[in-house]
């Protein structure tokens, strides 16, 4: 309200010239007036003294609705709880609002939930089911299931698919075989742990004795279409693959003893099966292969199971050609380390003994002594041949008697061949060569048989008894033949 002073003076009256106060005069004060002015102007007081409703600030509105609003999350929330069940974790609102009893309901449900989650994770963990364990499926089983008809229409169609391209259409044929045994564990296929303990006999026929007789017959037929060169690459290919898994399990094997998990090891059953039926049906192949397989990843004493193995598949397919690769590949490995060794031995004669105890193998390997240009025991072989039968007595071993049992034979074969041949002359002067130095290194019973040896080749060449004159044992040979 405005306040107002009037001042009354005691002289006369006081004219004003525009107004006639009558002896009155309203005195006002400037600075208080200016000072009650900006107080009305704040509280919308307009300045003929009238007031007016004052507006709000924007910021009271938006608290104001904030509030509601939060009002009305909290009580869906609470309707919310209401209604669940106590193992139910009640949805949260994400948003947060200001204010401590808000804080302490949420630190509050915070906690509530967390451990209504632990303790169902816990619950879940408690109640997982066992992991069902799938059947085990033998070898036998899975070979049973390979239907021949199958097969047949399946290599049909790969002859279709991949026209030209052999190396491919025999990958396909392993892939085959490969999903007719992925069911079967490396465990039910101890391949490594059966050439190791079994002899030759027993794992001639591992694992082809497991399929039937129109499933081998429709696959070899099959691999009779093939080259050699594409078979040839195959074999490599699947040797490569086993002789990766014999690693594998060695490995496996050093790190089982020392207490760490051993590595896994896929069971090999369709690399060894497709592997037999290539090399029963194409035996061939592996001569052509030789020089690869002198070479140092295919050598030593661990490898020489899966060597001897794929050597007598071979010989199921061509007893000839069995005996060729064992005279060549590995008998020769005797005259190195593989020696001293008697399990080594052991293998080596085992390997040829089946073959020369196959039905009518001394007719047959007779008669082919000599294929396609080459003899199936060279005079190096039979170098070889003369010294681990007939060594010095100090080095005699039990695997002495073995290779004396099957030396006439395999003499037979080293010697046959049509007498006066231009090959047979060619063949008894270096075998010749051979007997005289076998002769002179002073060991009684080698140098008996290099004599008789010697005598063959004069036999089978004239120009030999040039070599005899010039001999220094002719004297002593001379002799003996006298007596």
């Amino acid at each position: 309200m405005e306040e107002e002073k009037s001042v009354q003076f005691s002289s006369g009256p006081i004219h004003h010239a525009e107004e006639n106060g009558h002896g009155w005069q309203k005195v006002t004060y400037a600075k208080k007036q200016r000072k009650n002015k900006t107080t009305a102007d704040s509280f919308g007081v307009a300045s003929n003294g009238s007031s007016a409703v004052p507006e709000k600030n924007n910021v009271f509105k938006n608290l104001e609705k904030n509030a509601e609003a939060r009002r009305r999350t909290l009580e869906a929330q609470r309707a919310a709880a209401a209604i669940y069940d106590e193992d139910d974790v009640p949805v949260r609102s994400k948003k947060r609002w200001g204010g401590e009893d808000e804080d302490e309901d949420d630190e509050g449900n915070d906690a509530d939930g967390n451990l209504k989650e632990n303790v169902s994770d816990e619950a879940k963990k408690k109640e997982k089911p066992k992991k069902v364990k799938k059947p085990k499926v033998t070898v036998a089983e899975a070979a049973a299931k390979i239907d021949a008809a199958d097969l047949a229409a399946f290599l049909s169609n790969v002859l279709v698919s991949y026209e030209g391209q052999q190396e491919i259409q025999l990958m396909r044929f392993a892939d085959y075989f490969g999903r007719a045994f992925s069911a079967v564990s490396a465990s039910q296929f101890p391949w490594l742990k059966l050439f190791r303990e079994s002899t030759v006999e027993k794992i001639a026929d591992v694992p082809v004795s497991y399929i039937s007789e129109t499933v081998y017959k429709t696959s070899v037929d099959w691999i009779n279409h093939c080259s050699y060169d594409a078979l040839g690459s195959f074999v490599l290919w699947s040797l490569d693959g086993i002789l990766a898994d014999l690693t594998t399990q060695q490995l496996g094997s050093k790190v089982s003893k020392k207490g760490g998990q051993p590595t896994s090891s896929k069971s090999q059953v369709a690399i060894f099966l497709v592997l037999a039926m290539v090399l029963r049906r194409k035996p061939d192949v592996v001569i052509n292969l030789l020089p690869s397989l002198r070479e140092n990843k295919y050598q030593g004493q661990d490898k020489l199971p899966v060597i001897a193995w794929m050597v007598v598949q071979a010989s199921r397919g061509d007893l000839a050609v069995g005996l060729y690769l064992w005279a060549h590949h590995i008998l020769p490995m005797l005259r190195g380390k593989l020696g001293s060794n008697p399990q080594s031995r052991d293998l080596v004669l085992q390997v040829v003994e089946r073959i020369l105890s196959a039905p009518k193998a001394h007719g047959i390997l007779v008669n082919s002594a000599v294929r396609k240009g080459e003899r199936l025991i060279s005079p190096a072989s039979l170098d070889t041949l003369l010294h681990v039968t007939f060594p010095a007595s100090s080095a005699r071993v039990k695997a002495t008697e073995r290779f004396e049992s099957i030396y006439p034979t395999l003499k037979e074969v080293a010697l046959a061949g049509a007498p006066g041949s231009k090959a047979m002359k060619q063949v008894s002067q270096q075998i010749q060569a051979i007997a005289v130095k076998s002769a002179e290194e002073g060991i009684p019973e080698l140098a008996e048989e290099a004599i008789s040896i010697f005598v063959w080749c004069l036999t089978q060449n004239p120009d030999c008894y040039r070599q005899w004159v010039s001999c220094s044992w002719y004297f002593a040979f001379h002799q003996v033949v006298h007596l």
